[in-house]
């Protein structure tokens, strides 16, 4: 976990300070020959509009990065401590919430992404993602808060008269604080990657903005004649969910 949280520090260092690590302007052409291949000059090559690959893929990570903070927190917040505290109201009412919602995360999540953004705007990507993932936080808070609520000592709490509201202090002081940061890596994992997605299929970030799945897709063209241009906007998408991933301290075999 610590390699995780380290890692995604420097990454969000990185993405703060694009315009100062970054050696041209935002979507700056002509700043070299057009598919130049790594050089010194040009560490991760240009693109087919002669932009500095390097340049544009810590604004994409920027991008990125900022869009999945907006997206992780409203999935905390609407999935993780809705649910924890859903887990708590009397038997009958968590029930119902828990089966509704459990209906919506059925679906899957990027479809349930692109609905939203179908229903607003694309400027609203942050908060489709964030609508997106929530229901899987929902359940996952849910059921671990119910499982904890018929463990001996709850059940001893209440029959010494303890009320059901100071049990719900209790439980979000302690045990959602406790998973409090494996909770949000494990939603900066999710919704990076329903991010990119969507932009990669052209219903995420909207030009001259790009994040790094819609500089995928923009290299599309010239994926066999200069794989640079896809491969190190990956690789810096790669390296973001790999280490969310990894912060959560997901165990084998665990839904992210």
């Amino acid at each position: 976990m610590a390699v995780g949280w380290s890692g995604l520090g420097l990454i969000v260092i990185a993405a703060t300070l694009s315009e100062f690590l970054a050696r041209n302007a935002l979507g700056a052409e002509h700043a070299g020959a057009p598919l130049s291949p790594p050089s010194e000059a040009f560490p991760f090559g240009t693109d087919l509009l002669g932009r500095d690959l390097f340049s544009e893929t810590l604004y994409g990570l920027s991008t990125t990065v900022a869009q999945a903070g907006e997206a992780a927190v409203l999935a905390v917040l609407a999935g993780g401590l809705l649910g924890f505290v859903t887990a708590h109201l009397p038997r009958p009412s968590a029930a119902v919430l828990r089966w509704a919602v459990g209906a919506f995360a059925a679906i899957p999540p990027l479809l349930l992404a692109i609905l939203v953004i179908a229903a607003t705007t694309r400027g609203m990507v942050g908060l489709a993602a964030g609508l997106a993932a929530a229901p899987l936080a929902f359940v996952r808070a849910f059921d671990r808060a119910r499982k904890g609520n018929f463990s001996a000592h709850s059940a001893y709490a209440r029959a010494t008269g303890i009320s059901a509201s100071a049990l719900l202090n209790r439980d979000l002081a302690y045990e959602f604080r406790d998973t409090f940061l494996p909770t949000v890596a494990r939603a900066l994992a999710a919704v990076a990657i329903i991010l990119s997605t969507m932009s990669f299929l052209g219903f995420g970030a909207i030009p001259p903005h790009r994040d790094l799945g819609l500089m995928i897709a923009a290299a599309q063209r010239s994926y066999f004649q200069a794989w640079w241009t896809a491969a190190f906007p990956a690789l810096a998408l790669m390296a973001f969910i790999l280490l969310a991933r990894l912060a959560a301290g997901l165990d084998e075999g665990e839904r992210p």
